[in-house]
């Protein structure tokens, strides 16, 4: 047994018919005239299932009303331009009926005249102006943001990041830590101003040091060992009490050299003791 096919609207079986898909609905081609089509811009009638369509930024036309409003062309293969009033236009007539316009103020661009084109549009050259300062670029370099122009100066004033150093912009290259911006050439040891980048290096207080000077300018000293704790390498754990600070690994039992990290413990002078090696003192 065939399944049903069927028209969306009137129910009409579809098999061996001609129909035509809608919006994902199957649809006869006389619910389609009467409920679907569109209807055309020149002529207003709907614009059927048998006849071929145009369409222009949501506007639809039969193939043979889309002509030139002034010639009356066709214009269904040619180039042609819409203007603000909804005529379409064919290249000659629209060159004649407005020219071409200046972005800026509107006015025709004389042919001959100084100008700029840029993305398909004109502007008289005094006219091409920079969003920000508001003087004509002419021959300089440019940047675009959005649909604004702007000079180079003021598009690296405006937009370009600022280094976390010296909070100049940033116009190539760069680095990034912590989710700033530096110059490279402002990545450098607070202390030697030796170049980090690609170094192994560590931060104090928004400062940026290189490890020899970390050790020897920042770092704690360890309480047992006497060496700094820099954080690096097996150093990585730390234990801090009153003002004092350990390796993990120095933090141990003066007398049975039981790790006491996490663990109970006595301070007797600048020493650290378990509980029972504390008793037998």
């Amino acid at each position: 047994m065939t399944e049903r096919f069927d028209c969306y609207y009137c129910r009409d079986n579809l098999h061996g018919k001609k129909y035509v898909k809608k919006d994902e609905k199957h649809v006869c081609t006389k619910c389609f005239d009467k409920l679907c089509a569109n209807t055309c811009a020149e002529c207003r009638r709907p614009i059927g299932a048998d006849a071929k369509e145009l369409n222009h930024k949501n506007r639809h036309w039969h193939e043979d009303c889309f002509r030139c409003a002034k010639c009356y062309k066709p214009l269904a293969n040619e180039p042609f331009s819409a203007r603000d009033d909804g005529k379409i236009m064919c290249g000659k007539c629209g060159s004649r009926e407005d020219g071409n316009r200046c972005q800026a103020c509107y006015k025709v661009v004389m042919p001959g005249t100084q100008n700029v084109e840029y993305k398909k549009k004109v502007w008289h050259e005094e006219c091409f102006t920079c969003f920000e300062c508001k003087q004509p670029i002419r021959s300089q370099s440019f940047l675009n943001k959005g649909d604004d122009i702007y000079c180079s100066p003021c598009h690296e004033k405006k937009f370009a990041k600022k280094c976390f150093h010296c909070k100049q912009p940033i116009t190539s290259g760069g680095i990034s830590y912590q989710d700033q911006p530096w110059h490279s050439e402002c990545f450098v040891c607070r202390t030697c101003r030796k170049n980090l980048a690609g170094t192994r290096f560590t931060s104090h207080e928004e400062h940026v040091y290189c490890v020899d000077c970390y050790k020897t300018s920042v770092a704690k000293q360890c309480n047992g060992c006497k060496n700094p704790i820099t954080g690096f390498g097996h150093g990585t754990n730390v234990v801090n009490y009153e003002g004092h600070s350990w390796h993990e690994y120095c933090f141990n039992c003066k007398k049975c050299s039981l790790s006491l990290a996490n663990k109970r413990f006595v301070i007797n002078g600048e020493n650290i003791y378990c509980p029972d090696c504390a008793k037998k003192l």
